[in-house]
């Protein structure tokens, strides 16, 4: 199928899955993930209207960038955030999804003079394997969270573990959800939750009814990566 057939068929899925949960499409965003694509094929979602583009390392974005418009586009980084690298990265990126614990907060607001924008990463199946703070840990960092005044954080992001029926990634994304309503209750000044970043291609509409408001979409829209 064409990148086009596959944009409408998102949008066609996304549309039926809020339906079924009483939701807004409008509420929902698109994340193109760029990851080993060539510019070409992004070109080409560019033209189909798609204008969030999710990169998952630095210098894949610094290539993608070069060959791409400049104006119109923002620019996620979705991917592992070294700390020596926190400096490119604020300066090429609109913002960063993948903040993974309070160290790198911490970097983060000894870098920027005005203030940014950003979102926690959640290890919302507390695996091994995965980075990111788990639900209880920013919990009982917020306090410490509060006086990073620079850092505001927006959104949660969480990549749940992987299961080909997606019924059984439901409840990790509803785990997520009920963080954020658990963050925002708490009212702390610089922690107002208002986006989930989840669900992916394989489960992206179980994620919508859930209550995700970013999808980061990279197969399902291009075709498969080449090895």
């Amino acid at each position: 199928m064409t990148i086009r057939e596959n944009l409408e068929r998102i949008k066609e899925n996304i549309a039926e899955a809020c339906c079924r949960s009483g939701r807004d499409p409008r509420q929902v965003r698109l994340m193109a993930v760029c990851k080993d694509q060539g510019p070409e094929k992004i070109r080409q979602a560019l033209g189909l209207g798609v204008r969030l583009l999710g990169e998952n390392k630095s210098q894949e974005a610094e290539a993608h960038m070069r060959h791409l418009p400049e104006g119109g586009i923002e620019w996620h980084f979705i991917g592992n955030l070294q700390k020596n690298k926190i400096n490119k990265i604020l300066s090429l990126f609109h913002l960063i999804e993948s903040v993974d614990g309070v160290k790198t907060l911490e970097h983060i607001h000894k870098r920027v003079d005005d203030g940014t924008e950003v979102y926690i990463e959640i290890n919302i199946g507390e695996e091994k394997s995965k980075s990111g703070f788990t639900a209880e840990g920013l919990k009982r960092a917020m306090p410490y969270i509060a006086g990073l005044a620079k850092v505001n954080i927006t959104g949660l992001m969480a990549v749940p573990p992987y299961f080909e029926d997606t019924e059984k990634v439901r409840p990790y994304f509803a785990r997520l959800r009920q963080l954020r309503d658990d963050i925002n209750r708490q009212a702390v000044g610089n922690m107002k939750i208002a986006h989930l970043s989840m669900g992916m291609s394989h489960d992206y509409a179980v994620a919508v009814e859930e209550g995700a408001t970013l999808l980061r979409i990279g197969t399902a829209l291009f075709g498969r990566r080449k090895p």
